[in-house]
């Protein structure tokens, strides 16, 4: 308590700076500012725009990457549809390829089976008058004995059975052919 009397008979208080300590921490200050400002203040400007140049240029660096891979991705998308459009035609070129080859083979195989027909009947037909004149001879021979045994006579004469030969036969066409009609 001693000490708080002496404080106040002074007339100090402890609460209010003298005077010399505000004047020497206000020059402190101002010296302080110079300094920092002199000093201290361009270099942290130098690096916070080098630091801002570096983000804006990777932020650059990434839009141009970011913008360069979506034009590849639209490239490679494009070469997708076109490589999906060149098989699709190449389907339908092998596919109408096909068809024609198939209807090529289908006409050859009609034309081959139309000359395999015509031949046959071709053949046919050979035959049958073959078997047509062999028949009419073998009728001829068979109908001049049975005469020559009716009539009790030869007709041996060529002409003479010649003839009653083909009067017969055109009588058998005669009646033969209304039955086929």
């Amino acid at each position: 308590m001693n000490r708080t009397l002496i404080l106040a008979a002074e007339g100090h208080n402890p609460v209010v700076p003298q005077l010399a300590e505000v004047i020497l921490g206000l020059v402190a200050f101002l010296l302080l500012f110079f300094v920092i400002k002199k000093f201290v203040s361009p270099r942290f400007e130098a690096l916070y725009a080098e630091r801002t140049a570096k983000i804006e240029g990777g932020i650059e660096k990434a839009e141009q990457a970011q913008a360069e891979a979506q034009r590849t991705l639209e490239q490679y998308k494009e070469q997708l549809a076109e490589a999906r459009a060149e098989a699709a035609r190449i389907r339908d070129d092998a596919r109408a390829e096909g068809l024609q080859i198939i209807e090529e083979l289908r006409e050859q195989a009609q034309a081959e089976s139309a000359r395999i027909v015509a031949q046959g009947q071709h053949q046919l037909d050979a035959q049958r008058a073959q078997i047509v004149a062999e028949l009419r001879a073998d009728l001829g021979r068979t109908a001049v004995e049975l005469a020559s045994k009716v009539v009790g006579e030869s007709l041996e004469d060529e002409a003479r059975r010649r003839g009653t030969v083909d009067r017969f036969l055109n009588e058998l066409d005669a009646v033969a052919a209304p039955a086929n009609k």
